[in-house]
């Protein structure tokens, strides 16, 4: 499949003491291609509940693509979580930390009783998931599914515990002496 050929000849860059992979999915870097970005949205809808769903909702930057095509496919309207404040009625503040960064989150134009389904690029250390989660449940969204193009680390694992939310990933992989390995 393209998304694992593509992610075979990823480059590798050290971010501190994380291992970095640089996809055009998780980066949007060198190029999305549209047949990749299709693969990767046509796989998420064959894994993922997207029944009665309201609303798709993912994180800046990278997942918003990601909604972007799964919106056009479903016609389900998405909502992106925020880097910026933007002090709307309601605006829900969390906070986010990742393997290589941390910072505030701000979740608007989420309603209590919307199911949504969470869409990411990659889950890694769970801190994104983590923050996006605790914000629909603030706001009163009921999650009716999460999917993750690519895992990586333990992430998923520490977000399911934690939480009781199950995630669906498309493929696997980790960073080990420099190269990415696809499991």
């Amino acid at each position: 499949m393209l998304l694992e050929e593509t992610l075979k000849s990823c480059p590798i860059v050290k971010r501190g003491n994380y291992d970095y992979f640089i996809h055009p999915i998780t980066d949007g870097v060198p190029v999305v291609k549209p047949e990749l970005l299709r693969e990767v949205a046509v796989r998420i809808l064959k894994v993922g509940n997207f029944d009665e769903v309201d609303k798709i909702v993912t994180a800046e930057a990278m997942g918003i693509h990601l909604a972007t095509i799964l919106s056009i496919y479903t016609d389900i309207p998405f909502v992106i979580m925020r880097k910026r404040q933007y002090n709307l009625p309601n605006e829900i503040p969390v906070f986010q930390k990742t393997g290589y960064s941390k910072g505030q989150l701000y979740l608007n134009g989420i309603n209590k009783g919307d199911k949504v389904v969470i869409v990411d690029d990659v889950i890694s250390t769970g801190g994104t998931m983590m923050a996006i989660i605790s914000a629909l449940e603030k706001a009163g969204a009921e999650i009716k599914d999460i999917i993750c193009v690519i895992e990586r680390g333990n992430g998923k694992e520490i977000v399911e515990k934690k939480t009781g939310y199950k995630i669906k990933t498309l493929v696997k992989v980790d960073v080990v002496d420099g190269k990415l390995i696809i499991y």
